[in-house]
């Protein structure tokens, strides 16, 4: 393969999931190749695979499938870092790396507790960071914040939400009214990614809005749309810290979306989809 095809092609490994789709039409719409393997196929590692998109991963069912969550985010990355021949490579890790941390910039102590079963899916992430970074090749590593979109997947907060307002007209939040965490739209993500893999440098990026939304914000959103909304007594708080986006927006500039814009247009689709 030339370097001018290669400078364009892309390898989405786990490219099938919900960021995997949006970003493959994303970069068709930029004039990119793109390849989506499954993850058995050999000859992921008989090709040049141009810039590697790694966005294999478990989300709300690691709890229940440990092994596959290991498998995912550290072991089959190993053997790409390996055995590969790539351009570049970028990590889809999580800024749930940062629960805990005083800091969120990319270069944060983090903190993890093995015997915590919540925190398998930190520990493998940053595992899979380490690898990554520490492989001698040409790797970004990218935090990614809760990204929102069309075709969320079933088990994602939002969807849930968005899902008992469309079906019900009424959502119970499980989690308190002060609970916040960041929300990302699918379509910054996407148009990130292919910026900070072409021309971004080794190293980690995170990519957030950088500020959080509250469940209070979401549900006062929603009830202006006809939808009741609430909250378990005694619900706990969940909350996580304000997302350092400066090395992010310096290259790629600051998000076009945000929550309070777009949920009434996806709410609007969820009520249109059966």
């Amino acid at each position: 393969m030339s370097v001018p095809t290669a400078a364009m092609h892309a390898t989405l490994i786990g490219g099938h999931g919900f960021i995997g789709r949006h970003l493959q039409a994303q970069l068709r719409s930029l004039g990119w190749t793109c390849d989506v393997p499954l993850r058995d196929d050999v000859s992921l590692f008989q090709r040049d695979l141009g810039h590697v998109f790694y966005c294999a991963g478990l989300t709300a069912d690691f709890r229940q499938r440990p092994y596959d969550t290991v498998e995912a985010h550290v072991a089959l990355l190993s053997n790409v870092l390996q055995q590969a021949s790539f351009l570049s490579l970028t990590y889809l890790s999580s800024t749930r790396v940062y629960a805990g941390a005083s800091t969120t910039d990319e270069g944060a102590a983090l903190q993890v507790r093995s015997h915590v079963s919540g925190d398998l899916y930190n520990i493998s992430k940053l595992m899979g960071e380490s690898l990554c970074l520490n492989s001698q090749r040409d790797v970004r590593v990218i935090r990614l914040s809760n990204v929102y979109g069309l075709h969320m997947p079933a088990q994602n907060f939002l969807s849930d939400v968005l899902t008992s307002a469309a079906k019900d007209k009424c959502v119970v939040f499980r989690s308190s009214p002060a609970s916040q965490k960041d929300y990302i739209a699918v379509q910054d993500v996407v148009r990130c990614l292919p910026v900070i893999a072409s021309h971004g440098t080794c190293g980690i990026y995170n990519l957030a809005s950088g500020v959080n939304v509250s469940n209070a914000y979401i549900a006062a959103i929603l009830q202006k749309l006809g939808v009741r909304c609430e909250f378990l007594e005694n619900a706990p708080d969940i909350s996580f810290p304000d997302i350092n986006i400066a090395k992010t927006s310096a290259l790629c500039g600051a998000p076009h979306h945000k929550l309070a814009t777009d949920l009434p247009i996806l709410y609007s689709h969820y009520c249109e989809t059966p």
